[in-house]
């Protein structure tokens, strides 16, 4: 762990170690010497005033989330995001179907659409963040001679994607303003993304929103494409 570079969360310097164990079990917080502020004042906070803070946006708990921890999770959460979305998708389209018998939701989440609308929000996530790491890595590395890490911005643009699971109780609980609400869920994501992209490039808020709306269209025209072709899936699926 002594090997290990950190960040400090207020001005993004680079930091050998986040505290220092003396006996007895007691920690000393280390200092920044650039801020002369804690490197990291979160390694001490419950994890709940974490994910508050994360909410919030706020720039110092995204640093600690994504340069101080060890958090691996991020393929974990993709696929659960992605299901949430699908399972959104799939209640749209059996939405105007009425059973009272409770095999029937069973039976058709074994059916294959649920998965085809995986897919298609699989590939629509793809096209968002291979847009956005096209653009950061002509604009920071060609561009502007600097080095992009893109594992580790992969890896922040997954995380920052977790406002998706708000998509289930949006469905649990619809009514006649679930259009505003699922408009309001993909803005915080898009939010989260943003942010995430300004932590670890320490970029401008312009560069950063620059590259999620280039990953927005393209996310929208992978979604208008899957509809005009000829073998479009949402088609088929309403076919019997």
């Amino acid at each position: 762990m002594g090997e290990e570079v950190y960040r400090c969360i207020e001005c993004n310097e680079k930091a050998a170690e986040l505290h220092r164990d003396y006996r007895n079990g007691i920690l000393k917080i280390t200092i920044c010497d650039s801020c002369q502020k804690p490197v990291d004042k979160y390694i001490e906070y419950d994890p709940v005033i974490i994910l508050i803070d994360a909410i919030l946006c706020k720039t110092q708990a995204f640093r600690h989330i994504l340069f101080n921890t060890s958090l691996n999770i991020h393929w974990k959460l993709c696929v659960f995001c992605l299901l949430c979305e699908a399972y959104l998708r799939w209640s749209v389209l059996h939405g105007s179907e009425q059973s009272s018998d409770p095999a029937d939701i069973i039976r058709y989440t074994k059916e294959w659409e649920f998965y085809g609308m995986f897919g298609l929000a699989a590939l629509e996530l793809s096209a968002f963040c291979g847009a956005v790491l096209w653009f950061l890595w002509v604009w920071v590395g060609l561009l502007q001679g600097g080095s992009v890490e893109l594992s580790l911005l992969f890896r922040a643009l997954l995380l920052s994607c977790y406002g998706k699971v708000l998509l289930i109780p949006a469905v649990i609980w619809e009514h006649d303003y679930s259009p505003l609400c699922l408009g309001l869920i993909k803005l915080f994501v898009l939010t989260s993304n943003s942010q995430a992209i300004r932590v670890i490039l320490n970029s401008s808020r312009r560069v950063s929103l620059v590259a999620v709306c280039l990953g927005l269209l393209s996310e929208t025209c992978v979604a208008q494409l899957c509809r005009k072709l000829p073998w479009n899936i949402q088609d088929m699926l309403m076919f019997d």
